[in-house]
């Protein structure tokens, strides 16, 4: 499904010039002349990202982002502001806001790559689909929550680890919500969307000047998050120069962005999670020891789905419901021949495969209910029912993950980019596992 952008701006020939510029992408572009029309769309219908600009008669930009923040299920927001006001585009990162851009622009490819930059760091942060609660009624699982609560009350660092697509993130923002910080932001950053060079000005920002193209000082993700919680997804991609300044952030609880010259305090709250064997990590010398045992303080791993089948039976009608009112179409259950086959599927993209295999079912449908003909073809794996007490080893994260790649490369028929997308993983990332595994 198309990202639906909102351009908010009084100047309509400004407002038209962006949405030309972003013509050229793939999005559904949307348009309002004032905050408060644009309050009145969002109040309409569902939108991915708000591009807004800050000055503006009545409602400024910032009491926008601030009011588009507080929702539940809240859009992405771009603040556009001149040089003079970048106190204030401050402020909206702070409130909520993914980042800001200054005017006049810097050039339309600027503009189109901070979106796809946002847009797609957005996709990445939807593990569990649009229910927003980890709903789950295996043992196993509860227990795992009831670990994440208890941790939730203290500031200690927590890694999650679990397949793609298993609810990492979901559990990071149960844990947020659960912690003193809940009032603070929640900045959510995926390591493997980030491009090597481009990773430390990313997480601790940069001053102007730094480099070649940096023309205004611009916060990183760390200041971003002052006072809340930073979830870094996929931790285990950060090359080694970049886990060597986070551990010092971690230990000092100060960063200083590039190019700068004097430390910066942070009071952040730490969440990380990894679809990879950290230790085995380790040992193969990717990863660095003493930011392995700064980060594993508690450890959540997050059963796959197949594991856990009984599961489909809370998770397929939240779903469902959830897709068919964010695409449009009539509500449907899901009949039970239906939700047996899904309950045999193995996933290998977990509760995100699941959330697109039920996209398609729904658009497919034509009755009240999901039938088994309306599904997508699913292969022939088998779910994994859960091991039993004292029978044979369960398979490690690492098998767990090449097996997982297989049926993915599999049921797409090798086609690496929609494996990646079914994985729920960046293609760049899957084509780093392609070389670990030594899959041709």
């Amino acid at each position: 499904m198309r990202p639906v952008v909102l351009v908010v701006d009084d100047d309509r020939a400004f407002r038209e010039l962006l949405v030309d510029i972003l013509s050229s992408e793939t999005y559904l572009l949307l348009e309002a002349g004032s905050a408060e029309a644009a309050l009145e769309v969002l109040a309409s219908r569902s939108v991915d990202l708000v591009i807004t600009d800050q000055r503006m008669p009545g409602m400024d930009g910032v009491e926008l982002t601030r009011r588009i923040r507080a929702g539940s299920t809240p859009p992405e927001v771009i603040l556009m502001t001149a040089y003079g006001t970048i106190p204030r585009a401050v402020e909206a990162v702070r409130l909520g806001a993914a980042d800001y851009i200054t005017k006049p622009l810097e050039s339309p490819a600027a503009l189109r790559q901070l979106v796809r930059r946002v847009l797609g760091e957005r996709e990445a942060r939807q593990p569990d689909g649009e229910t927003g609660e980890f709903l789950t009624r295996d043992p196993r699982t509860l227990e795992l929550l009831a670990l994440a609560d208890r941790a939730a009350i203290t500031d200690v660092t927590v890694l999650i680890v679990g397949e793609s697509g298993s609810g990492k993130e979901l559990l990071a923002r149960r844990i947020h919500r659960k912690s003193r910080r809940a009032g603070g932001p929640f900045v959510a950053v995926n390591c493997a969307a980030i491009p090597e060079n481009l990773a430390e000005s990313e997480l601790f920002g940069h001053e102007k000047g730094a480099f070649t193209g940096a023309t205004q000082r611009r916060l990183g993700r760390f200041e971003q998050a002052n006072s809340g919680t930073l979830f870094l997804d996929e931790i285990g991609e950060l090359s080694e120069g970049v886990q060597a300044k986070l551990l010092r952030a971690l230990e000092e609880r100060t960063i200083e962005r590039v190019g700068g010259n004097r430390p910066v305090e942070v009071d952040i709250r730490l969440l990380a999670a990894t679809n990879r064997h950290l230790e085995a990590e380790v040992e193969a010398g990717r990863f660095r020891q003493d930011l392995f045992f700064r980060l594993d303080v508690v450890r959540l791993e997050i059963p796959p789905l197949r594991e856990r089948p009984g599961d489909l039976e809370l998770l397929v009608p939240a779903l469902a419901a959830a897709v068919s009112d964010r695409l449009g179409v009539p509500p449907r259950s899901v009949s039970r021949p239906a939700l047996e086959i899904l309950q045999r599927h193995a996933w290998p993209g977990n509760v995100r495969e699941l959330r697109n295999v039920l996209e398609r079912a729904l658009i497919s449908a034509t009755s009240d209910s999901i039938q088994p003909g309306d599904l997508p073809e699913l292969g022939e794996g088998a779910a994994t029912p859960p091991r039993p007490a004292g029978g044979p080893p369960a398979l490690s994260l690492d098998e767990r993950e090449k097996a997982a790649i297989l049926e993915a490369l599999e049921q797409t028929g090798g086609h690496r980019e929609k494996a990646a997308r079914l994985l729920g993983i960046s293609v760049r990332t899957l084509y780093n596992r392609l070389r670990r595994y030594g899959i041709r």
